[in-house]
């Protein structure tokens, strides 16, 4: 018998579908709660710290801010002495070299004396030391030539005094050419920058800092970088939203404020800006969050997992789904976007304008849209969707987070979990759209059901951009991965020339080898079951009912679930999301979105 066929697994259904539900605010969508920080808290309290040296009398409660914020961080330092990302990460070397930095701004202690001291012998164990030059490799080595991480942790760094002289400091970090800024985005296809695209911001403050600190030798350079200065100011001051939060994310809005107080332009009013995301993101113990929130895309989890057995209307009433559809419609962009030139059309994470549209959030508003008895305006923001979409896909045919043809680095390069999503989408508004747009959609089809082929690891996994798992060699999560291709896969089984059954049989069969003994799965074979990445191969697993070893191992899966979540009633995440430049975070509505849906899908197929 399967779960769902128990009195057991029904209830868990329903008390994990109700625990959805109850999670809707009072405007209609999700906004769910992202785990607080150790590094967004670190960088706020540096920012904030630099600004409060630098203009004491404009920052009234900005100390009160800096010293809960160090709080924070002594009473949520690993026993190692380091820092991870979230409260349940491993300790890392860029959050322990962010924390150590700023702990340099705390009123004198014993408790800080200690707590630097521990974080100084973890740095010694892991990277070899704290000297600058010791330091600065390690840094550097973990991430290689992506210059978008690296670069801000050592410019902190050097900004708290932990890098040595000024003249050592600066002459360790290397010098990100911030005049590209200035020539015009179409040009970005054809160069090749340091950083991924949406740390422009960051490529201009920390490139500003280093040139006044440590201007070129070479007259050439250092005259265009002093007559792109003030230019590249106007351009960032044209990419920061209105409420001052560069991608609503608190650490690539600290880095830019501090880079731009340590270049001499603290009364600026990007800073300014900068500085107030900060104090009105700050939460009640101390922390700052990753990210405001990522309402728009739990919103459109949500509904899907709501309607994964064709139900929805069981689960919300028509004024609930309406106040869903109005709202997300709302969330679609209008405008070119100014941080990365996207045309209209598109969703990005969160209803925030911190957000940028993406090539996840948009076909996952496709999806939802589909399921919220769409009507003409509906069909008319879907059409525009769909064409963004399509008007996004790489050479290769996949998709990318932000932009086609950016560059290779993470998270501006094709990525299997954004192509699959963009499959389901297509797929989904195929039959209510014109004969020309299924022409392009059909053509856009095949070439992402060859990448998704060519992006088939040997084993049959696919590996995702956005999740990971800290058990797993290399931080990959093959199973968010395969699970969600899968999901794709299946979608596509008929409705393609291609033949999609091979990559879908071996993408199985690896899940199916993946389950560990006690019935869960975890990121990979062999680690640790969770929540999350358990619903996430249950659901994948139940739309291919027809395998008989995938709808054993769902059941089991299931099984797992309804005991681990005490029959859905308790949901404790675990720290699988991948934020940008690899920063961990858990969100507390992903276990509870995620084995609805699960289950939802289970209960269908039997």
């Amino acid at each position: 018998m399967l779960v769902n066929e128990s009195p057991a697994g029904h209830a868990t259904l329903l008390a994990a579908r109700e625990a959805l539900i109850q999670e809707r605010t009072s405007a209609g969508h999700w906004d769910g709660r992202l785990s607080s920080s150790a590094l967004s808290t670190a960088t706020a309290v540096v920012a904030l710290a630099l600004f409060l040296r630098e203009r004491p009398s404009e920052s009234s409660g900005d100390d009160d801010l800096v010293q809960r914020g160090i709080g924070w961080l002594l009473d949520h330092q690993n026993q190692d002495g380091g820092w991870g990302d979230t409260d349940r990460s491993f300790s890392n070397i860029s959050t322990t070299a962010l924390g150590w930095a700023g702990l340099a701004f705390a009123r004198g202690s014993d408790a800080v004396t200690a707590a630097e001291r521990r974080a100084e012998a973890w740095l010694t164990k892991v990277g070899g030391g704290v000297d600058p030059s010791t330091l600065a490799r390690a840094i550097v080595a973990r991430y290689g030539k992506d210059r978008t991480f690296s670069v801000p942790i050592l410019t902190m760094c050097a900004l708290a005094g932990r890098m040595g002289s000024d003249l050592e400091a600066w002459r360790l970090i290397p010098q990100l050419p911030f005049e590209l800024a200035v020539i015009p985005r179409n040009f970005f296809t054809i160069i090749t920058l340091p950083v991924v695209s949406y740390a422009l911001p960051a490529l201009v403050a920390m490139g500003l800092v280093r040139h006044r600190h440590r201007p070129s030798r070479n007259l050439v350079a250092r005259s265009i970088r002093d007559l792109a200065a003030s230019r590249s100011l106007g351009v960032l001051d044209s990419l920061q939203p209105p409420n001052g939060g560069f991608l609503e994310a608190a650490p690539l809005t600290s880095f830019v404020a501090m880079s731009l107080i340590g270049a001499g332009h603290a009364n600026h009013r990007v800073v300014q800006r900068a500085l107030d995301f900060l104090r009105r993101s700050v939460r009640d113990d101390g922390s700052w969050p990753i990210d405001t929130n990522l309402a728009t895309w739990l919103t459109t989890l949500s509904v899907q997992a709501l309607n994964a057995r064709g139900r929805l209307t069981e689960h919300l009433d028509e004024h609930a789904r309406t106040s869903v559809r109005d709202w997300l419609l709302a969330q679609q962009t209008r405008d070119e976007h100014p941080y990365t030139g996207a045309a209209p059309g598109a969703w990005s994470w969160t209803n925030l304008p911190g957000g940028v549209p993406d090539g996840d959030d948009t076909p996952g508003a496709l999806l939802a849209l589909r399921d919220l008895d769409p009507d003409d305006e509906t069909r008319q923001a879907a059409t525009r969707g769909v064409e963004w979409l399509l008007d996004l896909q790489n050479r290769d045919g996949g998709i990318p987070t932000f932009c086609r043809g950016w560059g290779a680095l993470p998270f501006d390069r094709s990525g299997a979990d954004l192509t699959a999503h963009a499959v389901r989408a297509w797929l989904a508004w195929r039959s209510d759209l014109g004969a020309l747009l299924q022409a392009r959609i059909d053509r856009a089809l095949d070439l992402a059901i060859g990448y998704l082929a060519g992006a088939q690891r040997a084993d049959g996994s696919f590996v995702p951009l956005w999740f990971g798992n800290q058990h797993v060699s290399g931080e990959e999560n093959p199973t968010y991965g395969t699970s969600r291709v899968l999901l794709a896969l299946r979608a596509a089984r008929g409705r393609t020339p291609r033949n999609v059954d091979g990559a879908a049989s071996r993408a199985i069969r690896w899940l199916v080898n993946a389950q560990n003994p006690d019935g869960g799965w975890g990121g990979d074979a062999g680690a640790p079951s969770s929540i999350e990445e358990t619903a996430l191969a249950t659901s994948g697993l139940a739309v291919c009912a027809d395998n008989e070893g995938a709808r054993l191992a769902a059941g089991r899966g299931a099984s797992w679930l309804a005991q681990t979540t005490h029959h859905g009633t308790s949901f404790p995440p675990s720290p699988i999301g991948l934020y940008f430049a690899k920063l961990w975070y858990y969100e507390r509505l992903y276990p509870i979105v995620l084995v609805a849906e699960a289950l939802e899908r289970l209960e269908r197929s039997t």
